[in-house]
């Protein structure tokens, strides 16, 4: 039905679409901030997703440009279901159910960003704690091993079996560290 000639009986039933492309990337954030719609406000916060400081400064935009349109209680509710969704893709983890307009939740929205930015912190946190403790348990077991090379009293095997380093990496620090 979408080939350029469909047989004569399917063509009214031929999609005859037309549509007006606008292309997000081709925006800056500049541009972006001199159009006052509530689409150029969909693409900052699109934009901005990544941090959360720019997150609420274009939520706070797009507020402001929905309080301008006379046809604001509509468009609130638009923009704010898709704020939601958004939200959920970009995996923010908070809860949402509450949110009903952005004009009146503006501020219940920003604590939520704020308290997901918080936890994502947190989070980055703890990852660095843990690696940095495997990073220094592995240390320790190569200097345990090399200590107990240097001793020279057990085979490669005990000593794997001591600091639980493979024998292959046991038998690599023999070769780093020739006594």
């Amino acid at each position: 039905m979408v080939k350029p000639s469909p047989p004569e009986f399917l063509r009214p039933y031929q999609p005859h679409l037309r549509y007006y492309l606008i292309d997000e990337g081709r925006y800056t954030d500049e541009e972006l901030g001199l159009r006052q719609t509530p689409l150029s406000g969909v693409f900052s916060i699109e934009q901005a997703s990544k941090d959360r400081r720019s997150l609420q400064q274009a939520v706070d935009r797009i507020v402001a440009i929905i309080q301008a349109d006379p046809d604001k209680d509509r468009i609130d509710k638009i923009i704010t279901r898709w704020l939601k969704r958004h939200l959920q893709r970009l995996g923010a983890g908070i809860n949402l159910t509450e949110l009903n307009s952005l004009m009146e939740d503006r501020d219940m929205l920003a604590e939520n960003l704020e308290n997901w930015a918080k936890k994502e912190r947190q989070e980055g946190r703890q990852e660095g704690r843990q690696e940095g403790e495997q990073l220094g348990t592995e240390k320790t077991k190569r200097a345990t091993a090399r200590n107990l090379i240097k001793l020279g009293v057990l085979s490669d095997e005990q000593i794997a079996g001591v600091t639980g380093l493979t024998v292959d990496e046991v038998r690599a620090l023999h070769v780093e560290d020739p006594h």
